[in-house]
């Protein structure tokens, strides 16, 4: 066990959790969040709540415990399987679920569902992530492809590699789109401010392309249909934003005022590849979430 001691100077007055997340950089707040709720961070020699604010001179003692074992336990979750082979998976994810384990979250994900399920994925991307190709956020829902083994992993890896497979999302996003089509050509990095966050930046980013075309407008949102070009972290939701028309719901980049109850109303509707043994084109559908039609039956009653 790691003991690390940090002495408040000049962040008085913020939280305890915001300050860590500065100091250990190798730590999400999820972790540490965590590591505060287990008791394992002392301020004073005593245990706080994340919600904690600093003094200046508070003596801040963070005990990091051995990791756990990275043994992923297969959990009875129920799943809702579009499409399945002997070599890939086609699940339609829901909102609220996390893809894949990582450090601090071991139950509860995809990955968690998907052993339970079948036991033969496939093993390129480590014991945390077995068959995971691509991922969605967890608030994100809709349309994913597993691989079953290595051999479908690497054919499906390249195709998104080459830009190849058809990644469709809806979204409902703030203010009144006027034209009918866009691309967003911006790199994405992450936020120096806060990096929890992506952002539209020239440094330490990578390139990012978005297309989108207006499905249907509203009183003061619109229905965007957007289409991934590259595969970056939060995409369509920094780009969205970039322009000035963020994602509904979304915690992270959206408005303040926004109903946060789902998240982000973000579906992966469509998704379409090449299959990797029999070279078929495969193409899958799936409806939007319930709360996501209620929102556009909403909306579409305000213009009546």
């Amino acid at each position: 066990m790691e003991d690390i001691k940090i002495t408040v100077v000049e962040e008085a007055g913020q939280r305890i959790d915001k300050i860590l997340v500065k100091a250990l950089t190798d730590f999400s707040r999820t972790q540490i969040q965590m590591l505060i709720q287990d008791g394992h961070v002392l301020v004073n020699g005593k245990a706080i709540k994340a919600s904690y604010k600093v003094e200046v001179n508070d003596e801040v003692m963070v005990h990091i415990p051995e990791p756990e074992s990275t043994d992923i336990l297969a959990e009875d979750i129920p799943l809702d399987i579009v499409y399945e082979d002997q070599d890939v998976i086609v699940v339609n994810k829901p909102t609220g679920m996390i893809v894949h384990p990582s450090a601090g979250i071991y139950k509860g994900t995809l990955v968690n569902a998907l052993l339970y399920h079948c036991h033969d994925l496939s093993g390129i991307n480590g014991v945390m992530r077995p068959g995971i190709v691509h991922r969605i956020d967890k608030e994100t829902s809709g349309l994913l492809m597993v691989a079953k083994n290595d051999m479908a992993h690497a054919s499906l890896s390249e195709q998104l590699q080459e830009h190849t497979v058809t990644r469709r999302y809806l979204a409902l996003v703030h203010g009144l789109i006027p034209h009918e089509f866009g691309r967003i050509e911006a790199p994405i990095g992450r936020d120096p401010k806060d990096r929890q966050k992506m952002t539209c930046t020239d440094k330490n980013a990578k390139d990012a392309i978005t297309n989108f075309k207006v499905l249907e407008r509203f009183k003061d949102m619109t229905l965007v249909e957007c289409r991934l070009e590259t595969g970056r972290t939060h995409q369509i939701r920094v780009h969205m934003q970039y322009i000035g028309h963020p994602v509904y719901g979304d915690p992270q980049y959206g408005l303040k005022r926004d109903d946060t109850t789902y998240g982000q109303y973000l579906h992966a509707k469509i998704l379409g590849f090449v299959h990797p043994r029999t070279g078929e084109d495969m193409y899958f559908e799936s409806e939007l979430p319930d709360f996501f039609k209620a929102k556009l039956d909403e909306l579409r009653n305000e213009m009546n």
